[in-house]
Order: structure tokens, then C-alpha cells, then sequence
């Protein structure tokens, strides 16, 4: 049963941080981090993201623009395009450290507490990956609500939304944390199993033919 349990935990969690590698490596490109939607022109949609601006026109389709300088970028955008590369690049070591300490993988297939260290180390890096997919795009929605409640900025100024971009993050820093979870769970559950003591003859012996074996004189 603790096999079957044990397996069941690795696949469950290798599944969701791979899907959570997967949406975090999406929200590092996607361009709707935030929305801006223009009362005056309905036609017109901004978008904003870690690397540039896009407009969405319903007659000219999607016009993107990169952006010219690193520095010239708010602070939560340079922050978060470093926390974003360092989310991807803690997904695939522990993907890659996890995968090596499956059960049903011959790789190691003695060296059983070797596994269990490998599947803990994989579990640890993915909780690193989605805790710095999930700094990022709190960071950004923190800003976004402090400036879409400014109350210096004119109500006629059009103000910046959550887009797309920061769900996908939000469930690629939570399927990344649950499947770390699984994996650390799935490695301390291993067992090895129980010694027993062999015993000698000796022991296993019937006292009394022991007792017999004494008394029996030693001829010379």
C-alpha cells in the first residue's frame, strides 16, 4: 500500500510541476501583464508586459513595440524579469532532480537513500520555482491596484488592469508549490524495509541438547 501511495504521490506531483513549469515559462513572454482600455476609443486595447507594449486594434489586429532600455523600466518589471528567469531555471533542475529519483527508474536502482535525497532536492527546487513565479506577479497586481486607487490621478485618466498574464503566473507559482509538495511528501514516505536479526545455530539449538553436549565426557 505504501508503494502504491509512494508512486502514485510522484507521479501526481512530477504532473503538476511540469504543468506549472509549463504556465511559468508562458507568463515570462506573455505580453498582458496588465490591460489598459481606452474609454474614448472602445476600439483600442493596450497591453503591457516584462519585454514590451502591444496594442489591439479590432480593424489593424495586435502591434507590439519592445522595450527600448532594461533601465528605463519600472522597478517591478526589471525585478520580475530576473525572479521569472530564476523561476524557469529552478522548474527544470528540480524536474530533472526528481525525475532521476522515481521509483520506476533504473538510474540508481540500489542506491535507495540516494533516490530519496534526489526526490527531496528536486521537491525543494520547485517550491524555490514557484515561490519566485508567485513574488513577481504579486508584486506587479500590488502595484496595479495602488495605481488604479491613486487618488492624484485624474478619474479621466485611463488606469492599468490585471491581465492575463498574472493568473497564468498565479497558478504556475501554486501547481509548482503543490507538485514540490507531493514529490517531498512521496520521499519521506519511503521505508526501508526491516532488518531482522539472523541467529547462529547456537541459538536456535535446544538448550537441552546443549546441555547433553556438556555433560558428554571427552574421551582422550
Amino acid at each position: 500500500m505504501a508503494l502504491v501511495f509512494r508512486t502514485v504521490a510522484q507521479l501526481v506531483g512530477l504532473s503538476f510541476s511540469f504543468l506549472g513549469w509549463i504556465l511559468s515559462c508562458l507568463t515570462t513572454y506573455l505580453p498582458q501583464w496588465k490591460n489598459l482600455n481606452l474609454h474614448l476609443n472602445e476600439m483600442e486595447n493596450w497591453t503591457m508586459g516584462l519585454w514590451k507594449t502591444c496594442v489591439i486594434q479590432e480593424e489593424g489586429g495586435m502591434q507590439c513595440k519592445d522595450f527600448d532600455s532594461f533601465l528605463a523600466l519600472p522597478a517591478e518589471l526589471r525585478i520580475s524579469r530576473i525572479l521569472m528567469f530564476l523561476s524557469n531555471g529552478f522548474g527544470v533542475l528540480g524536474l530533472l532532480t526528481s525525475g532521476f529519483g522515481l521509483d520506476y527508474l533504473r538510474t540508481g536502482g540500489g542506491q535507495r537513500k540516494l533516490k530519496k535525497w534526489l526526490m527531496i532536492l528536486g521537491g525543494i527546487l520547485l517550491w524555490l520555482s514557484g515561490i519566485t513565479a508567485l513574488i513577481p506577479v504579486s508584486w506587479v497586481a500590488h502595484v496595479t491596484v495602488q495605481e488604479f486607487w491613486d487618488e492624484t490621478i485624474p478619474d479621466i485618466v485611463p488606469r492599468w488592469e490585471f491581465g492575463k498574464a498574472l493568473f497564468v503566473g498565479w497558478f504556475a507559482g501554486f501547481f509548482l508549490v503543490i507538485g514540490g509538495s507531493f514529490l517531498n511528501c512521496a520521499a519521506c514516505s519511503t521505508q526501508t524495509s526491516p532488518s531482522f536479526n539472523h541467529y547462529t545455530v547456537a541459538e536456535i539449538q535446544d538448550p537441552s541438547q546443549n546441555l547433553e553436549m556438556k555433560n558428554t565426557p571427552v574421551k582422550i
